[in-house]
């Protein structure tokens, strides 16, 4: 019959890792990785559980140190600055940086233990004291003021504010939106190329009263060019652009 042996519960790879460190006495900048890989794979082996994501961060951190391990065999890399790289550097940066949250852990646990042994009291201040207001003297507090001294106070603060205004959007009005209808703006250029035959796209434009309905205008005109409704032409860049209905064919 086996002996049944009991496995201390870690919280992680990295943390089983920092018990061996400190099981050894080993210092952490100078990790022997032989050993601590041979530690940490049995421990591995002894591991018994059914939860695969458990499992597979300590998995994932052997693969880790046998790569470390297997890079310290070969000769060493050297960086760009002519120093020789060690392959435990990364490792050694991750197991400080989880020692130090570790330890942060353990003081903000403390903490709290010790915040719930303070026990606080009801106030026993009696109601006539709580409401007890001191008197005011209004003549030591207004001291030499008088009316005009508190309007040119008055005048100053006002002048402060408008200067914190924005002296091009404190002017804008109230923005409308705009309801134009399509269908009727649309049925109006049609209207006005047919009856015209021939008409001057500035010219058309100008009867607009808005951006909105210009724009509308604009794609009209594109539409009918697709349609093979309009003709449009131009001389030369920037000239006058003309547009001329088409006979239909009834």
């Amino acid at each position: 019959m086996g002996i049944s042996v009991k496995l201390e519960q870690f919280e992680g790879p990295l943390d089983l890792l920092l018990h061996l460190i400190d099981k050894n006495k080993v210092d952490i900048f100078d990790i022997p990785i032989v050993e601590i890989t041979n530690q940490y794979m049995e421990y591995l082996h002894a591991m018994k559980t059914e939860d695969m994501s458990v499992m597979s961060e300590f998995l994932v951190m052997a693969a880790t140190l046998l790569d470390i391990k297997a890079r310290m065999l070969l000769p060493k890399e050297v960086n760009e600055e002519g120093e020789e790289e060690d392959p435990r550097q990364e490792l050694v940066e991750r197991l400080l940086e989880y020692k130090m949250y570790k330890y942060m852990s353990y003081e903000l646990r403390d903490r709290q233990m010790d915040a719930e042994h303070m026990l606080y009291r009801d106030p026993s201040i009696p109601k006539e004291v709580q409401q007890y207001k001191p008197p005011v003297n209004l003549d030591e507090i207004l001291g030499d003021l008088n009316l005009e001294k508190l309007n040119a106070i008055f005048q100053d603060v006002m002048k402060r504010s408008e200067n914190r205004l924005d002296p091009v959007r404190s002017k804008f009005g109230q923005v409308e939106k705009e309801e134009v209808d399509l269908d009727q703006t649309i049925a109006y250029v049609e209207k006005y190329i047919s009856r015209h035959r021939k008409c001057n796209f500035r010219d058309l434009l100008n009867k607009q009263k808005s951006k909105m309905r210009i724009a509308i205008t604009f794609l009209t005109i594109l539409e009918m060019m697709k349609t093979g409704k309009i003709e449009v032409e131009q001389d030369e860049i920037f000239g006058e652009i003309l547009i001329t209905a088409k006979q239909s064919e009834e």
